[in-house]
């Protein structure tokens, strides 16, 4: 469960990360591999198909990208294009939280969350 968003933490069941996240639908939680998209693109607001090739590593129905504070992360239409016959959902990362909340028990997620900007 996501219990709180600061600019430049989340904090899930108690530990408190200060980087962006990935969180699988079997609940593993890993950092996420912006440096993919950067390297692209110059920048790691732009998730990047390779990026998201990435975490496509278990089975799920939502795709939720928590796009940080301010909304900066988009996900590219050819990133979408790779997970089309999946429910995505885009929103701010306060937003994204609620809503991983919410759907966690009903559906597999998959959640990416930019913690920043």
């Amino acid at each position: 469960m996501i219990e709180g968003i600061e600019f430049g933490r989340i904090i899930i069941n108690g530990q408190k990360y200060k980087h962006d996240i990935v969180i699988y639908p079997s609940g593993k939680i890993e950092k996420r591999k912006k440096w993919l998209s950067k390297k692209k693109h110059g920048t790691s607001h732009k998730l990047d198909p390779d990026e998201l090739r990435e975490y496509l590593k278990e089975d799920f129905d939502v795709l939720l990208v928590g796009t940080g504070i301010y909304g900066l992360l988009s996900l590219l239409s050819e990133s979408k294009a790779l997970v089309r016959d999946k429910e995505i959902l885009e929103k701010p990362t306060k937003e994204a939280a609620e809503l991983f909340n919410e759907l966690k028990s009903k559906k597999r997620v998959l959640a990416i969350f930019h913690i920043t900007c």
